[in-house]
């Protein structure tokens, strides 16, 4: 999946400065990672390439088949990990990583693939709050790609993690991605770098403030 972004800016509703200015890129089939200090606009640019928020000026256009920001796009395409993960509270890990794979038209199959590929499948009947920490990151990661999607959006996705549950989701990131997909990645975490085709510098769209610079 290619995804062109042109001229985008975005400024939140009664905000006096603008999140992401003027920006320009193209994003081609493989993992960049988005660094940069926090607020600099790394988890607005994935909402706004996930078609959740619309851009306040520019334009982002893919070589989806369906309309950016349609319910099909979204359905289809996008694969999301926020950093509030969201799984389902009642269902299990299974049901979970299922209930995302037949939202777009896929076999079951698909689901229990990623399960295996994650780790999971010895805890497959628990529920999320039966989780720990780096359970419940790496089965939502499982969610997201058990609808195969085109563009993959993961927002700190080892944020908090020991080596070991980051060590599986790089792996399985590195190795087990499709090579259709683009996979945009806001982190921190420095032990991803490794599996990045690219790396953006987003301190460059919206330098840290000032002030806390001369704290430090």
């Amino acid at each position: 999946m290619n995804i062109k972004v042109r001229q985008l800016s975005y400024c939140y509703p009664k905000a006096k400065k603008l999140t992401i200015d003027n920006f320009n890129h193209t994003f081609e089939q493989k993992i960049t990672l988005l660094k940069g200090f926090s607020g600099c606009g790394k988890s607005t640019f994935l909402r706004l390439i996930g078609s959740l928020i619309k851009p306040t000026s520019g334009t982002i256009t893919t070589s989806s088949r369906f309309k950016y920001g349609s319910s099909a796009y979204l359905r289809h395409e996008v694969g999301f990990v926020f950093q509030q993960l969201n799984l389902l509270p009642l269902a299990t890990l299974n049901r979970n990583i299922e209930i995302s794979a037949q939202l777009a038209g896929l076999k079951v199959s698909e689901a229990n693939r990623w399960i295996e590929t994650l780790g999971l499948a010895e805890l497959k009947d628990k529920k999320p709050k039966q989780l720990s920490g780096g359970q419940q990151q790496r089965a939502a990661i499982a969610r997201a790609l058990a609808k195969s999607p085109s563009i993959l959006l993961l927002d700190e996705p080892t944020s908090g993690l020991d080596d070991l549950n980051t060590k599986v989701i790089a792996e399985a990131l590195k190795s087990k991605l499709p090579e259709s997909s683009t996979c945009l990645i806001a982190t921190h975490d420095s032990r991803l770098d490794y599996i990045a085709d690219e790396i953006l510098d987003f301190n460059t769209f919206l330098p840290v403030e000032k002030h806390l610079k001369e704290m430090v």
